[in-house]
């Protein structure tokens, strides 16, 4: 599904984010980065979901991507929640296809029903939702999660982990989600973990048993 071959980025000034970076997601489920401040998880991200272009190395992505931010305020553009979806749905589809679309997409999230509800009245737990809900609604096969639970309180941060795995483990599913997290906890209910450390992105590890390898306080840099 995705194959990152000797990734390169440097910012401006020369700082190096990543060096010679492989990765490879071999088919759907939910697969998470771990690493500390400074390591390339989000610019990893950036880079596989088209907002920057790597300095060296190759992207090989076989379904389109789409990137959830840790802030849902940041992506969520229109009042209601029917309208947002809109902007996520292919052009070429009918007036009738893409209100199904978008009643499918909030279903699929647990928020059925609210089309016509302002997006400022959600919780932050519910505007996450949405915006996983538009991903899908695009089409993509391949989410991009930046830790999507960081501003979130517990339950709805339990409650957003349980819906990216049901989705990506659903009886035939077409999509993989690659999670980036701090928190090892969640490391526990993903299919395969991998380090990222000085720009580079090790061997996918059993989840649970890398949380425990690593320092309470969350991996070095």
């Amino acid at each position: 599904m995705l194959q990152v071959s000797n990734l390169g980025f440097s910012w401006a000034g020369g700082r190096v984010a990543l060096s010679g970076c492989n990765l490879q997601i071999p088919g759907p489920g939910l697969w998470m980065l771990v690493g500390g401040n400074g390591s390339g998880k989000s610019t990893l991200l950036r880079l596989l979901a088209g907002l920057l272009q790597p300095s060296t190395g190759e992207i090989h992505c076989s379904s389109r991507t789409a990137l959830v931010f840790q802030n849902p305020d940041h992506q969520l553009l229109l009042p209601s929640c029917g309208s947002d979806l809109q902007l996520w749905l292919p052009r070429d589809l009918s007036l009738a296809q893409r209100q199904q679309r978008v009643r499918e997409a909030l279903a699929l999230v647990g928020l059925e029903g609210l089309e016509d509800r302002p997006i400022h009245t959600l919780s932050g737990g519910q505007k996450q939702r949405l915006a996983i809900a538009g991903a899908v609604a695009s089409g993509a096969g391949l989410l991009l999660l930046d830790e999507p639970t960081a501003l979130l309180d517990p339950t709805s941060q339990t409650e957003i982990l349980a819906l990216i795995a049901r989705l990506s483990r659903a009886r035939g599913a077409r999509l993989a989600a690659l999670w980036v997290t701090h928190r090892l906890e969640e490391l526990e209910h993903c299919d395969g973990a991998a380090l990222m450390r000085r720009g580079q992105a090790g061997p996918w590890q059993d989840g649970a048993a890398l949380a425990r390898a690593l320092p309470k306080g969350g991996a070095e840099r």
